[in-house]
C-alpha cells in the first residue's frame, strides 16, 4: 500500500539486483496468495500486521544468523558438468551462459548441489530452503523444480536436474 509502488514491486526490484539480502514483508493482507505471491517475489518471510515486536525482532536475528552462516561456509565455487555455481556471489552459469535466478531458485539449486548427487527428500528441501516458515506443500518443492529446470536444463541436451519418484531430487551429470 505503498503511495508509487507496492512492496512487491519493490521486493523484485530488490530481487534483480541483490539475491542475497534479506527481505521481510510486513503486510496487512493475510491471504495465502498474498503470501504465496510475496513467496514467489523472493521475500524470506512474511509478517501480518498486527504483530508483535519481539516477534519481528527474532525473525530479524534469525535471517541475519542464516545470512551470515552461508557467508561463512558457502566460499567454494561448485562445478557439476558444465553448471558453475559461484556461491558467494550467488552467480551461476552453464556453459559459460549466467543464467538468472530467483533467491529462492538459487538456494534450491545451490543445496542440490552441495547435496553431490545424492537425492534430497522433499521435506528435507523445505526445511532447507524454506526453513519452514510458511506452509511448504509438495507442490510448491514441484513448482520450484520445475522453475530451475527451466532455466538451467530446458536449452541443453545434458539435463543436470533429475528425480527420483518417491524419494526427490538430485543434481548430477547426465550419463
Amino acid at each position: 500500500m505503498s503511495p508509487k509502488i507496492n512492496g512487491l514491486e519493490i521486493c523484485k526490484k530488490i530481487r534483480s539486483h541483490d539475491a542475497l539480502t534479506p527481505i521481510i514483508i510486513l503486510s496487512a493482507y493475510d491471504d495465502i496468495d498474498d503470501k504465496k505471491e510475496a513467496f514467489l517475489r523472493a521475500a524470506d518471510d512474511y509478517l501480518v500486521k498486527p504483530f508483535v515486536l519481539d516477534e519481528l525482532l527474532m525473525r530479524i536475528n534469525s535471517l541475519l544468523r542464516r545470512h551470515q552462516h552461508n557467508d561463512n561456509n558457502d566460499a567454494t565455487t561448485l562445478v557439476i558438468d558444465d553448471l558453475v555455481i559461484y556461491p558467494t556471489e550467488a552467480r551461476v552459469l552453464r556453459a559459460n551462459e549466467e543464467i538468472g535466478l530467483t533467491q529462492k531458485e538459487f538456494q534450491l539449486l545451490l543445496i542440490l548441489a552441495q547435496a553431490n548427487g545424492r537425492t534430497l527428500s522433499k521435506q528435507r528441501i523445505a526445511e532447507e530452503v524454506w526453513q519452514n516458515q510458511f506452509q511448504t506443500t509438495q507442490n510448491t518443492i514441484e513448482v520450484y523444480i520445475n522453475f530451475l529446470r527451466k532455466k538451467i536444463d530446458k536449452n541443453f541436451e545434458h539435463k543436470l536436474i533429475h528425480t527420483r519418484p518417491g524419494f526427490g531430487y538430485y543434481l548430477a551429470a547426465d550419463k
